[in-house]
């Protein structure tokens, strides 16, 4: 049986989760069959359950370990069965993707069964409809977002194939013992002290960045009620990259502005008064390598970035993104004030058992929404032949937030997923509206 150390991250991931507050992220996936025929669930569900029991980290579990002391490993489930992960759900008639929406944020409230491996997917059907979706769910702990794609992708015919045919394979890499031999001892001690000397440094900047003035009444201030309510924006890629070419900077850049700007609509639109301080996004950042083995664990640090709500003008408000984010990049992500992933590298595993609970409280004072983009397979995906639509990703909340924002780029669209706690945002559809909004603002101030 293979074995494998959680790295300190996804230790970290682990013990943040509770019931309330669970720690997985997802994607909801779109597809139309091509053919006149209604769609066929079982079909679907069948080859959905076959491809992911071909991908060898979804066959895996996490079990505790005598050492490190605190530690955990990631170890393959001898009693494995993919039926209990792969799921069938019929929607009623109407709206399918309204409908496969609003029961998407219902299933992301369910935490994920600790004792299996820590996933599970959803086909979703309608009656009398060609359309089905697909809902998964994957543990932080198991991925972050470019290792979600990487397993995710496996279900999809064009990724399925290759991998099929050898083209493509995960490369395997070896178990990491969770003894020691005796050649690593000597060097054990002052590694270690190396690392608590990093973590002092980087632990300063963060304590430095953390800050006390919240946003009181707003309601980005109150999500504990552990309800999840999902909603969608579709952008158009070219828009964005309109805009892009006449500010500079990045589409990212332009993509942050649009949240910022949105926030701020929507806020207005709802009658509540601009926050006296901006609201902070964390903005995360892959530290992986291109090439890296892909049973690697997550690789993220973070940028912090003020989104400028208070700034009245649309351009304006994407000019100081892009100033933020270039000190930010000028800085690096290993060491700069958003940097709390990197100090989760250098914490022993008895650290993160024990202070996850502090940690997970003051996710708050650290930052007040999460923004993250992404990344796709340029191609077109296809599932059973039917292709993909749309595919909308979501972000854990951590715990007394209320929203999350993720954004990827597929068929020349920018999909946007706002994950929100239902109590705190019941309006989530109008914050997906006034992203829209703001883009089309920043569309006419770059052409007009």
């Amino acid at each position: 049986m293979s074995t494998e150390l959680l790295a300190p991250l996804d230790l970290a991931f682990w013990h943040l989760e509770s019931t309330e507050h669970p720690m997985h992220l997802g994607a909801l996936a779109l597809f139309e069959s091509d053919g006149e025929d209604d769609c066929d669930c079982d079909s679907v569900a069948k080859l959905l359950a076959e491809r992911a029991a071909a991908i060898p980290r979804l066959t895996m579990r996490v079990r505790p370990v005598w050492l490190p002391v605190g530690g955990a490993a990631w170890s393959t489930a001898k009693d494995f069965d993919v039926r209990r992960h792969v799921r069938q759900i019929r929607l009623p008639d109407g709206d399918f993707a309204a409908h496969a929406t609003e029961i998407a944020g219902e299933l992301m409230e369910q935490p994920l069964e600790r004792g299996l491996p820590p996933w599970e997917m959803y086909v979703l059907t309608a009656p009398g409809s060609r359309a089905f979706a697909v809902l998964v769910k994957l543990h932080h702990a198991l991925a972050d977002g470019m290792r979600a794609v990487a397993i995710g992708a496996g279900i999809f015919d064009q990724i399925a194939g290759a991998r099929a045919a050898g083209a493509r394979r995960e490369r395997s890499v070896p178990p990491r013992s969770w003894l020691p031999g005796p050649h690593q001892v000597v060097g054990f001690a002052r590694d270690r002290l190396e690392e608590v000397g990093r973590a002092v440094g980087i632990g300063a900047s963060v304590m430095r960045a953390s800050r006390f003035d919240l946003w009181g009444a707003s309601a980005l201030a109150s999500g504990s009620s552990g309800t999840r309510r999902l909603g969608t924006a579709v952008l158009g890629l070219d828009d964005v990259l309109k805009i892009r070419r006449v500010a500079g900077g990045t589409a990212n850049d332009v993509l942050l502005a649009v949240v910022a700007g949105g926030l701020r609509r929507w806020m207005l639109e709802r009658g509540e008064p601009l926050p006296g301080a901006d609201p902070r996004a964390l903005v995360p950042v892959s530290r992986r390598r291109p090439g890296s083995a892909a049973a690697s664990g997550n690789r993220l640090s973070a940028y912090l970035l003020g989104l400028p709500v208070s700034e009245a003008d649309a351009w304006a408000r994407l000019a100081s993104v892009r100033r933020a984010m270039d000190r930010n990049k000028a800085e690096g992500p290993g060491r700069g004030a958003g940097a709390v992933a990197v100090l989760a590298d250098h914490l022993p595993p008895l650290a993160h058992r024990f202070g996850a609970p502090i940690a997970g409280s003051a996710a708050r004072m650290l930052f007040d929404v999460l923004v993250t983009s992404v990344p796709l397979p340029r191609s077109t995906l296809s599932l059973g032949g039917s292709p993909l639509r749309a595919i909308y990703p979501m972000a854990p909340l951590a715990r007394g937030q209320s929203l999350a924002v993720a954004l990827s780029t597929y068929g020349g669209q920018v999909h946007v997923g706002l994950v929100a706690d239902a109590e705190a945002v019941p309006d989530l559809d109008r914050l997906a509206g006034s992203m829209s909004g703001e883009l089309a603002t920043l569309l006419r101030a770059a052409t007009g």
